[in-house]
């Protein structure tokens, strides 16, 4: 009997907490209900353990534990520290172009906005083709077409014909907004301040330019930082 009365308690305060919730953000909520869930199951496997069913409390006790991060298995543990970020994918754009950076990878892949090319893959159009556009883009959009180029053919500047190599563009002095930070740095609304310092840290690994990546966009990451950083503060 009071089993089933620790039972309905347990239920009914579930149900409370997923009203409660149910407007919240939604990486919070997951949080919250995965630290609850690892507590009631430690909780649990206490109580039974107590009772001397050694059996039900060890198992229990270690999805527990696993739960809340203490032990290298379960959905916090060993998995969530080794996985990389599992198609994460940051995204930065201008008036022109689209750019997209898959973190596991370190792909870089673009679409071209408007013009005479527009809705055209960057990887379907010849480099000495991106070389001449350079010209007729605006300060933004050449800086990313720029970190483009030089991440599929590092060499394209030194056979550009005219002075399209010489154009590297400069980084622009538009102020980023939460939303662009959110999506350069690839997480979502509501990220914690470790969150986006992992994010930051992952990528400044692939466009730091000591690494061979891009001064621009290593630059507009570390601005993305500041930004959601400013938040919290």
């Amino acid at each position: 009997m009071p089993t089933l009365i620790i039972g309905l308690l347990v239920l009914l305060l579930a149900l409370w907490a997923l009203g409660k919730f149910s407007k919240s953000d939604p990486r919070i909520v997951a949080r919250v209900l995965k630290a609850g869930g690892g507590l009631l199951a430690l909780g649990t496997a206490v109580f039974l353990f107590m009772r001397g069913q050694v059996g039900l409390a060890v198992p229990l006790g270690a999805a527990g534990l696993g739960l809340l991060g203490w032990l290298p298995f379960g959905p916090a543990g060993f998995g969530a520290r080794t996985q990389k970020s599992s198609g994460q994918v940051s995204r930065v754009h201008s008036a022109f172009i689209e750019m997209e950076l898959d973190h596991d990878t370190g792909a870089m892949r673009g679409r071209i906005l408007a013009g005479r090319y527009e809705g055209m893959q960057l990887d379907a159009l010849e480099v000495k083709t991106l070389a001449e556009l350079l010209a007729e883009i605006d300060e933004e959009s050449r800086a990313l077409l720029v970190a483009y180029l030089d991440r599929r053919q590092p060499s394209w500047s030194e056979h550009a014909q005219g002075d399209a190599g010489a154009r590297r563009g400069t980084i622009p002095s538009g102020k980023m907004t939460e939303q662009e930070a959110y999506q350069l740095l690839g997480i979502e609304p509501g990220a914690t301040p470790e969150d986006i310092s992992r994010a930051h840290r992952s990528l400044m690994k692939k466009l730091h330019p000591d690494q061979g990546g891009s001064t621009y966009l290593a630059a507009r990451v570390n601005e993305a930082k500041e930004v959601l950083l400013r938040r919290h503060r």
